[in-house]
């Protein structure tokens, strides 16, 4: 498998056409909430996921779930509820959420289509292993190889 090192570089343009829900969303909400992915999702040479293209793909994910929290989806405000509709009700209207998951994490991620999608996407990601050191400048390595 061939990795393809790299930083992503947010392009809020590419982003709208990839996820037309955030189309009315201004570009530097959009960039902010970028910017808040890569608190969930390294965004350097020292990332657990290596391959730059699978990166943006991940960080595009997470970003979506942040912009729909923060911003809404379709032109509409957020929402404003956590958790999944559990429960409905008409005549004098009730609306019962259900926020169950195997952990807190993953109740974060569970709120909208595009965290569910980031979270089982990173699965292979959360598992115990060793993880060597990571040096910016990838020509030296600690042991001879």
């Amino acid at each position: 498998m061939s990795i393809t090192p790299g930083i992503v570089a947010f392009d809020p343009t590419a982003f709208k056409a990839a996820f037309p829900s955030f189309s009315t969303v201004p570009d530097a909400a959009l960039t902010g909430n970028f910017n808040l992915a890569t608190l969930y999702l390294n965004n350097s040479y020292c990332s657990v996921v290596q391959d730059e293209p699978t990166r943006a793909s991940l960080l595009n994910l997470a970003t979506a779930h942040i912009t729909a929290l923060l911003n809404g989806v379709n032109g509409q405000p957020p929402a404003g509820t956590v958790g999944r509709i559990s429960n409905a009700a008409q005549g004098s209207v009730s609306v019962q959420m259900d926020f169950k998951t195997d952990s807190e994490e993953a109740s974060f991620w569970a709120q909208t289509q595009w965290g569910v999608m980031f979270w089982s996407a990173t699965a292979v990601y959360r598992t115990m292993r060793y993880v060597r050191p990571c040096y910016e400048d990838a020509s030296w390595n600690a042991w001879p190889q």
